[in-house]
């Protein structure tokens, strides 16, 4: 139990990060993406911003959260700050309603009709649902079910 416990407290101060962290970085003009932080000391942080991310913006932010994170007393032994990439991850409503009209690819926690991924165009987002154009047909697919989706790289 204790394990379960420990790992409960890990995904708790995560969560309490991410938002603290999406403040933070707001408030410089950027979008906080994804995080990812190891239980070995690695903390990658995914920025993104309408313009775009340069390897500048990436050494900017690198240098911010140093000193954040010294101040806030928040332990690390690797930091990594960088773009979300060309397949960028669609974690919440507003990332999708970002990129209506892209390919994403999605992937459910559970089956739905008998499938776990979709890969089609993203039409809109209603309510807490995504609707997406799969092989010509509208699928709506409800936030809280998608495991994982992402953007499909446009070349």
């Amino acid at each position: 139990m204790r394990w379960a416990s420990a790992h409960f407290l890990f995904v708790k101060a995560i969560r309490d990060l991410e938002t603290w962290l999406s403040e933070g970085l707001t408030g410089l003009g950027y979008e906080l993406v994804d995080l990812e932080a190891s239980r070995s000391g690695l903390m990658r942080v995914f920025i993104d911003r309408p313009a775009g991310i340069t390897v500048e913006d990436c050494a900017s932010v690198s240098n911010y959260l140093t000193r954040a994170f010294a101040v806030e007393g928040i332990e690390y032994e690797r930091l990594e700050v960088s773009s979300p990439g060309l397949d960028r991850p669609l974690k919440r409503l507003a990332d999708f309603e970002r990129f209506t009209g892209r390919e994403a690819t999605v992937r459910l926690k559970l089956p739905q009709d008998g499938r776990r991924r979709f890969e089609g165009r993203v039409i809109r987002v209603e309510g807490s649902s995504v609707i997406l154009e799969v092989e010509g047909s509208p699928v709506t697919l409800a936030i809280e079910d998608i495991d994982r989706a992402r953007l499909v790289p446009e070349i």
